[in-house]
């Protein structure tokens, strides 16, 4: 880990896009400005962690739940219950 002293104002380059300034220091607490292109997300660690195991928890989906879901939209848009099969029209 690069470990850097920096004062009120002074800023910090990362690569040629991302300016890290620290805009205000008060006791043990320390304001960062960041200033990063939109195409990079900024988050704090503990919203970032939050974030990944949120996906990784959305991600580990059980057939089940496609099915009860499939079941859902079918009742829902007035399809008949086809056990879960679709029929694909044939043209004549």
């Amino acid at each position: 880990m690069l470990v850097l002293s920096r004062q009120r104002d002074e800023t910090i380059m990362i690569g040629d896009e991302i300016e890290i300034t620290v805009v205000d220091i008060r006791g043990d607490k320390v304001r960062l400005g960041i200033n990063a292109p939109r195409t990079i997300q900024v988050h704090r660690k503990e919203v970032y962690e939050a974030i990944r195991r949120e996906n990784t928890e959305a991600s580990q989906i059980e057939i089940d739940d496609l099915s009860a879901a499939d079941q859902t939209l079918r009742q829902r848009n007035g399809h008949p219950n086809n056990n879960g099969r679709s029929k694909l029209k044939q043209s004549p």
